[in-house]
């Protein structure tokens, strides 16, 4: 779908291991859950300008967030799933909804690619640490 037209109509956007644009392929960390969800928390709380946590659930390991631009104009959910994949390897996924009946402009996708390269940060995840589709694929072949 040509870029304009998805802008204009556009109004959720989701990760998914396999998604077209980078910014929308989640992650797999070999990094502990516990340590992807406080480092998930300390993002939205205190690295990423207007966003606010609505709700965190370590048990079914879902946070809400919403961000909201500075003249509050906008408003977009956010909300983050950690959990553990097949391979017991941690996994972050996310998606958004602008609150709005027309497109958001891809803010959704610049929402999520932001959160993910704070968390990279803040997680100081190297390459081992980060698992992308192609390399869980690999590693199910071998095995």
């Amino acid at each position: 779908m040509n870029v304009l037209l998805r802008g204009l109509t556009e109004r959720t956007a989701a990760t998914s291991p396999d998604a077209d644009d980078h910014r929308l392929r989640g992650r797999t960390y070999t990094i502990p859950f516990e340590g992807v969800w406080q480092a998930s928390l300390r993002v939205i709380r205190g690295k990423l300008r207007g966003w606010t946590v609505v709700l965190d659930d370590d048990r079914s390991g879902r946070i809400d967030a919403l961000h909201r631009t500075p003249f509050r104009s906008r408003e977009t959910e956010v909300t983050i799933t950690i959990g553990l994949d097949e391979n017991g390897q941690t996994r972050m996924d996310a998606t958004t909804s602008a609150r709005t009946e027309r497109g958001d402009w891809g803010r959704g996708r610049r929402l999520i690619g932001r959160f993910t390269r704070a968390l990279d940060r803040e997680l100081n995840a190297g390459p081992g640490q980060i698992l992308d589709s192609a390399s869980v694929a690999r590693a199910r072949e071998s095995a």
